[in-house]
């Protein structure tokens, strides 16, 4: 019988494709070389923020994948806690910094949904990804014609499809 905590990691486990997935998008070469996005602990963190974001809000914008959306931060969270640690944070001040992080996710949300709503992601861009320094106009437009490219292209992925993965 499955127990009361273990339903709860069963929902994330069915998440962990598309997590996998979006990671991997966000650490693919070009968003660092042609994206002008810092190659740092830093810059890798905001940049799977950025695609985290672009799925969560094609998730959100569909009642039946709110929970999906739940279940993939927890999915975040449970990424950063080891990398955290791996990196030297030590075991008390982890949830401080992951609830920092899961702050900064919340922020970045509102600020690409907003971009999105607006039709112009660069002032989201430059104060969350570039940390509030403007790259060079082309790298600038390179991430956000990519972004979009991707947030659209995930408009024509089924729910299913999507969970499982599959991104456009």
């Amino acid at each position: 019988m499955m127990g009361f905590f273990d339903r709860f990691r069963a929902k994330r486990d069915e998440t962990a494709a598309l997590y996998a997935a979006l990671v991997a998008r966000a650490r693919q070469p070009h968003w660092f070389l042609d994206g002008a996005v810092a190659d740092t602990v830093d810059g890798r963190f905001d940049m799977i923020a950025a695609v985290l974001a672009m799925v969560m809000l094609r998730l959100e914008a569909d009642p039946a994948g709110v929970a999906a959306a739940a279940h993939l931060s927890e999915a975040f969270v449970d990424d950063m806690d080891p990398q955290l640690r791996e990196i030297g944070i030590g075991d008390l001040l982890v949830g401080k910094h992951v609830g920092r992080m899961m702050g900064m996710l919340g922020g970045r949300l509102g600020a690409y949904r907003d971009g999105l709503a607006a039709g112009d992601l660069k002032p989201a861009l430059i104060r969350n990804l570039y940390r509030g320094e403007a790259p060079d106009p082309a790298a600038l437009a390179h991430v956000e014609r990519d972004l979009l490219a991707l947030r659209q292209g995930l408009d024509g992925i089924t729910l299913d499809a999507l969970v499982a993965g599959q991104l456009p």
